[in-house]
């Protein structure tokens, strides 16, 4: 026999008319009608009215009190239904009532209503903002997911196991977390920021397929679609694996879990599109293209080479075009929007029903020129083109800012979808802007295209396989083929300044290990955490978090960072400066 209850509020029904039940929760609302008295029974999977005829048995009691009652289940007067939860046509007719933990102190903020108060405020008091049903589905449907996952994982042959969390740090990346060591001094651990060497490491000793939902830890700025601190990813490796093998793993899992967790939703159906770098930046402006907007970006930088617009001379110039004309406020709004971003202007042209243009750049534009221009961006009687000039850096970025600011002021982004591909083919190696020198662009363990041989030319022009799944514009994963052969590494490390010795020094596990025939292996790691501000729609990455840092990086609820002793610095060998 249970001590507390006898059944949760997701339990009741009309069956339970004229039983007698024991439950449990907290007081969500009062409403005291003199002779009468009802509560509002809150627990974790519902609501419940309960009534009280008698007066006594309200004495004491205020709202989130964690309180037990008991009675009879009655059914409701049908004009007193409430269509707005599942228990609305019952309620509990109370004959007892014990309260297991009274609210001492008054309410930092309404629970019904927490979300609508400050950050600061909800987190330094999360178990109560916890108790609004908005955060609490947010953190059922995290447990639910990551249960799909792993049996998704599972069912594909793929073996959890969990890598070092204290582990050595790393050059590359972002900022460690570093912590110190007791034992050895002056020496230190890391926190892990992806299982990167651990997994590569369980491939070269004979695991086939390894998969984790993985905690991952970087000493990073909090931003809306990254937390501070920590945060999880669908870890994934496969021996003997190509890039389209990786692909196919991440299709199924992904539409399985989005075609579950948003049944209502379109879903990009596998293969999913496979958009090359250098595509990307210039169809879309980003490496992460939200393939819900379909506008695209073309590159009119020779065509304007043979006009007399001067600003737009020599520059690397990018056009979007739109079907239908624009208000003068549109365009005053969109213009204020550009020099917001940085641009020195917007200029735009307008075609008529006889394909003239009209708009401020046309005078700069030769008669001869402008059929041209037409044949060059599919220009159409009602159309309205829009040009950004820049550097060659700046252009591309600036037009994808542009494409999504146009797309959401005309109100074509597609709604209720989910919209997947690869970006694939990215640079080996950039430029860094300090220094000048050659460095990685990403993950340094990715395998060059071409081989060894790739490596023998420009390095700026060598071609990592590495990949990352977008979906919506959000860049839910990153991924590679791995690069496991030794003199390739050897080689891919020196162009970017590593010497031999240096290479054995800071990856000496991944160096020793490629040396006893490791097999080729590829792999990706989708954020858990994005996926889930996908499913849900939340702006903040934060919502989907049960214990989230601010955005300023610290743990509100619990204190952290803090002092320690001065006993615990003598221990780990440490002295503030």
């Amino acid at each position: 026999m249970a001590k507390y209850r006898t059944v949760t509020a997701d339990k009741l029904s009309e069956g339970d008319i004229g039983r007698q039940h024991t439950l449990c929760g907290w007081v969500e609302n009062i409403r005291d009608h003199g002779g009468v008295s009802f509560i509002d029974l809150r627990d974790f999977y519902g609501v419940v009215q309960v009534v009280m005829h008698n007066a006594e048995l309200l004495h004491a009691i205020s709202r989130e009190d964690c309180i037990m009652v008991s009675g009879i289940i009655e059914a409701r007067d049908e004009e007193t239904y409430n269509p707005k939860i599942p228990t609305g046509t019952i309620e509990l007719n109370c004959s007892s009532v014990t309260i297991l933990g009274k609210v001492h102190k008054p309410l930092p903020f309404e629970v019904a209503t927490s979300r609508e108060t400050r950050e600061e405020l909800r987190l330094k008091y999360r178990f109560l903002d916890m108790r609004n049903k908005k955060v609490a589905k947010n953190i059922v449907l995290r447990a639910h997911v990551t249960a799909f996952l792993r049996q998704q994982m599972t069912s594909l042959g793929f073996l959890e196991v969990q890598t070092p969390i204290l582990c050595a740090s790393s050059p590359e990346g972002a900022r460690d977390y570093i912590v110190p060591s007791r034992r050895f001094k002056g020496k230190f651990y890391a926190l892990p920021q992806a299982p990167q060497q651990y997994k590569q490491l369980l491939i070269a000793g004979g695991i086939d397929r390894y998969f984790q939902i993985a905690p991952c830890f970087r000493d990073e700025d909090a931003r809306a679609d990254r937390s501070p601190g920590e945060f999880y990813q669908l870890d994934f490796e496969m021996a003997f694996a190509t890039r389209e093998e990786v692909f196919a793993v991440c299709e199924k899992v992904m539409c399985e879990t989005f075609a579950k967790f948003a049944p209502q939703a379109k879903v990009t159906c596998a293969p999913f599109p496979v958009i090359p770098y250098s595509q990307a930046m210039l169809e879309y402006g980003t490496d992460k293209p939200d393939l819900r907007n379909p506008l695209r970006i073309i590159d009119l930088s020779q065509f304007f080479m043979e006009c007399t617009f001067k600003p737009f001379i020599g520059a690397t110039v990018r056009a979007v075009k739109t079907s239908g004309r624009m208000s003068k406020t549109f365009h005053e709004k969109l213009l204020s929007y550009a020099l917001s971003i940085g641009m020195g202007g917007l200029g735009y042209l307008e075609v008529g029903e006889d394909l003239s243009f009209k708009g401020p750049i046309d005078k700069f534009i030769p008669q001869p020129k402008k059929s041209e221009l037409i044949a060059l961006a599919g220009l159409r009687a009602g159309d309205t083109i829009f040009f950004i000039a820049d550097t060659p850096q700046r252009a591309p970025v600036l037009a994808g800012k542009i494409r999504q600011e146009l797309a959401l002021r005309l109100g074509i982004i597609e709604q209720n979808a989910f919209r997947f591909c690869f970006v694939t083919d990215f640079p080996m190696y950039e430029l860094d802007d300090q220094t000048g020198k050659v460095c990685f662009t990403h993950n340094p363990f990715s395998m060059p295209q071409g081989g060894l041989a790739a490596l023998d030319g420009d390095p700026l022009e060598v071609l990592a396989d590495q990949y990352d799944l977008v979906c919506n514009g959000v860049e839910l994963s990153s991924g590679a083929v791995r690069n496991h052969d030794v003199r390739i590494m050897e080689r891919a490390f020196e162009i970017a300044g590593y010497t031999a010795e240096e290479l054995r020094q800071k990856f000496g596990a991944l160096y020793t290990a490629f040396q006893y025939g490791a097999p080729p292996h590829a792999g990706m790691a989708p954020g858990l955490e994005r996926i889930l501000m996908l499913l849900t729609g939340e702006e903040s990455i934060r919502e989907v978090v049960a214990f989230p840092m601010s955005s300023s990086g610290q743990d509100l609820l619990c204190g952290a960072p803090c002092e320690v002793t001065e006993q615990q610095l003598r221990e780990a060998h440490i002295k503030i400066r």
